[in-house]
């Protein structure tokens, strides 16, 4: 019996490298159909195989996570990467992605593309976001047209961890700069990268596949860009947990249970009132907890 991880996923075949780093074309037994059990990229695994090209997936190892899209598990770090302009920065977007990343214990990095081409206005408008953020704890990378050294500096100086024991998994909008910045971290990756569609207002997808490379010594996974994510699977009570600075002063409200909405002696309400929490992060927890509510109807 071999141990692995599954580094790639194409057309039924699971492509796994091993502990010295060789890579086997397996497939999986026909008992994980049953066991309703799917093998996906990240997944630590066990396998069975005489060569390189014709071996057996045989078991699935316990996940720490796993994220339904992108489709991936076992996520130490996920960078997010918004765009100041082109596609402009959109926080609701931005807490969607942290919402999902705080559900799975992921630790979330933000890393803002672009500002070399903003202007004035929009600069110091995302000077004010970044505030935010990082009052919250957010970790957040905001630079102007960042030189490969000055990249590698401040994606490694995010981490709590020694940067080869992550699984880093970035995504973010078509058209942020997901790739840009790739291939700026690793000139090797010869990563495509997309404009925006001026007609939709945002990026063609130029990542296709889910697939863990090499870098810096660690592993990174770069995902298909997209800007839709539900909260299917996220009770209305429990959404509050993925905002930090709600969720440390939850239990200074009147009832348990509150869902700082239209209930009275509210403690996040009373944050807000005094700028304590942000009234944008404020608002679009209310528009996710009122789409969780619309998911519940049907």
């Amino acid at each position: 019996m071999q141990k692995g991880r599954i580094i790639k996923a194409i057309s039924g075949f699971y492509y796994i490298k091993d502990a010295h780093n060789q890579i086997y074309q397996t497939r999986a037994r026909g008992v994980f159909r049953l066991q309703k059990v799917t093998p996906v990229v990240g997944d630590y695994v066990e396998f069975e195989s005489d060569n390189l090209e014709e071996g057996t997936l045989t078991k699935v190892l316990p996940r720490k996570n796993e994220l339904s899209r992108p489709l991936i598990a076992n996520v130490d770090v996920g960078v997010i990467v918004t765009s100041v302009v082109d596609p402009k920065l959109s926080t609701a977007l931005l807490d969607r992605f942290l919402v999902h990343l705080e559900k799975n214990h992921i630790q979330p990095v933000i890393y803002i593309s672009k500002m070399d081409i903003a202007n004035d206005h929009e600069k110091i408008a995302v000077k004010d976001i970044v505030y935010e953020y990082e009052k919250i704890g957010y970790h957040v990378i905001a630079v102007d047209e960042p030189s490969k050294e000055e990249a590698i500096s401040k994606i490694k100086n995010a981490f709590a961890k020694d940067f080869n024991q992550h699984t880093i998994m970035f995504m973010g909008q078509s058209g942020a700069g997901k790739s840009t910045l790739l291939n700026l971290l690793d000139e090797n990756l010869n990563l495509k990268t997309g404009q925006t569609s001026q007609a939709l207002g945002r990026g063609k997808h130029t990542t296709r596949t889910i697939e863990l490379l090499p870098l810096l010594g660690g592993e990174f996974a770069d995902t298909p860009g997209f800007s839709t994510l539900n909260f299917e699977g996220i009770e209305q009570v429990e959404l509050t947990e993925y905002f930090p600075e709600m969720l440390c002063r939850r239990d200074m409200c009147r009832f348990t249970g509150c869902l700082h909405d239209r209930e009275p002696k509210c403690a996040i309400k009373s944050a807000v009132a005094q700028n304590e929490i942000s009234e944008f992060r404020y608002q679009n927890y209310l528009n996710f907890l009122d789409e969780i509510r619309q998911q519940v109807k049907y």
